[in-house]
């Protein structure tokens, strides 16, 4: 479906099963029981948000995530055993990590044109936030040896930087590996937007010394900068073709006005290029995608739910003004070739409730203070998946919490959740099977 040429559509309701694992069914069989379960990964903080993971070589996981909303001190837990426990943090981070100024976004960089062993790479923007002042650019620390030890920040593109300067939101949203002549080389292209919803790109590269260059951004959208600017085009998600190995990349975006979907668009020419965007499937409909292959060529994409279905709003809605509300932290099944062709995809998952101020059961509507994950994927297909929210009814016992988020009655934390899909699809209507 093209776009009108308003950048503004109505909202539709998706039409593909969704699996609640936030509400245990009677009779449940056993075996399917962590389904259910929610791991707290960190509830030290009345406020705690927006993390991401990697998987590393010896199974265990790795997940960041700042002090507060958006922003604060980057903190770390790992995971000895596939997710199910978070007991350690990384020993003696960098110093510079207390300053942190926006969620650490965490990605593998393997080689081939050079004998290294992969790096890890942990990156950080520097917004401008409302009565603080800004050192504008990215940070980025490195780790060789698979997380044990970091590099100090090192700033790109600051405000004194004397070439080119920019103040990224997110970055990087996305880092992927890119190809030239059909094989991989050692560059990645990363992905970020400035507070006017323009969308950067940069390249990432090394010297033979191991030192890390970032291309001048790039306006990448610049084609599209009508529908850019008024979807507010933000957070987009990057997913290579043919589970990770093939020659086209596909965006997806958020469209932070709400007045439309999220945006589809592809490259056939690692990211120089982009193709008119359509927009998602009201099933994909949402913001801060995070996408993962599964063994079997799927993909598992987490968001933040939008629902924008004119119908749906009339019984479920957060507040009777807004035009839309969240189902919360969604997941959706499918495959690179169902977005690809304007399908709906095979099924959803509502992982987890997150809970507005006067809910205390697990609702249609949920608080849509959620859906920034940090995925990975354990060598048997299930996924772990960690995400923040009020995931608890409790409230404090008197007063509130005092958050960079504003006064809350309860606490936002970080839990994770182990999903193996054989399983998850024993809980699809006989129908859908």
């Amino acid at each position: 479906m093209f776009l009108k040429s308003k950048y503004k559509t109505p909202g539709k309701d998706y039409t593909i099963p969704q699996i609640d694992l936030s509400q245990k069914p009677d009779k449940l069989p056993a075996e399917l029981d962590y389904l259910f379960e929610n791991t707290v990964v960190d509830d030290s903080k009345a406020y705690l948000g927006h993390p991401d993971s990697v998987l590393l070589r010896d199974g265990r996981i790795l997940t960041f995530y700042p002090e507060g909303h958006g922003k604060g001190k980057t903190l770390s837990k790992i995971s000895n055993d596939g997710g199910k426990s978070y007991s350690e943090t990384i020993q003696n981070p960098p110093k510079s990590w207390e300053n942190s100024r926006e969620t650490p976004t965490v990605y593998r960089l393997e080689f081939s044109e050079h004998t290294w062993p992969d790096k890890l790479i942990l990156i950080c923007g520097n917004p401008k936030w409302p009565g603080a002042p800004t050192t504008g650019g990215f940070n980025c620390s490195v780790s060789g040896d698979e997380g044990k030890t970091w590099s100090e920040y090192k700033l790109f593109y600051g405000k004194d930087d004397p070439d080119y300067t920019c103040v990224p939101v997110v970055s990087m949203s996305a880092l992927v590996r890119l190809k030239e002549n059909g094989r991989f080389v050692d560059r990645w292209m990363g992905l970020f937007h400035e507070r006017n919803f323009v969308n950067y790109q940069t390249i990432l590269t090394f010297d033979d010394a191991g030192n890390m260059h970032w291309s001048k951004p790039r306006p990448y959208f610049a084609d599209y900068r009508k529908l850019e600017k008024r979807s507010n085009m933000c957070e987009v998600a990057c997913v290579r073709s043919d589970a990770g190995q093939g020659d086209e990349l596909m965006l997806i975006t958020r469209s932070n006005s709400k007045k439309i979907n999220s945006l589809l668009s592809f490259s056939r020419d690692e990211g120089k290029t982009w193709s008119e965007p359509k927009e998602a499937p009201a099933a994909l409909n949402g913001e801060r995608h995070k996408a993962v292959y599964l063994p079997d060529g799927r993909l598992f994409i987490t968001f933040r739910s939008i629902e924008r279905d004119r119908e749906k709003l009339k019984k479920n809605y957060e507040k009777k003004s807004m035009k839309w509300y969240s189902e919360g932290w969604i997941a959706w099944v499918g495959t690179y070739d169902d977005l690809k062709n304007g399908r709906e995809g095979q099924y959803r998952i509502k992982i987890a409730h997150t809970y507005l101020d006067d809910q205390n059961e697990p609702a249609v509507t949920a608080n849509a203070d959620t859906g920034y994950c940090g995925n990975v994927v354990l060598p048997d297909g299930t996924v772990v998946t960690a995400s923040y929210g009020i995931f608890s009814t409790e409230k404090k016992a008197s007063g509130t919490y005092k958050t960079d988020k504003g006064a809350q009655t309860r606490k936002t934390c970080i839990v994770s959740k182990r999903i193996n899909l054989a399983d998850v699809e024993k809980l699809l209507p006989a129908k859908a099977k």
